[in-house]
């Protein structure tokens, strides 16, 4: 089942940290592949606390976003996303076409 990691950015603390980020993050993808459904693009908020930016990566399973999020190249990464920005990040399971509705 395709699962999804969503990366909300509040705000940003420190642009050299997340420029630091930006450089370190990519790395994982080597052994990791994703897909940007967004990335940091236009957005508005319909609802809620305001949003600076906006990520949208798809894996093929909860264990490969998981395995993504936790290998040594992202896990290098991650301290200069935390140090730049106050960020919210959640991992979520697409329904793969599956409207949940009664056959």
């Amino acid at each position: 089942m395709t699962a999804y990691v969503v990366i909300v950015r509040e705000r940003t603390i420190d642009a050299s940290a997340l420029s630091r980020y930006r450089k370190l993050a990519p790395l994982a993808r080597a052994r990791h592949p994703l897909i940007p459904i967004a990335f940091y693009g236009e957005h508005e908020v319909l609802e809620g606390a305001p949003a600076e930016g906006v990520a949208i990566l798809s894996f093929p399973t909860m264990a490969a976003a998981r395995a993504w999020y936790a290998s040594d190249e992202y896990q290098t990464a991650l301290p200069h996303r935390r140090e730049g920005s106050v960020s919210r990040v959640f991992l979520v399971a697409g329904n793969d076409g599956d409207t949940g509705a009664p056959g």
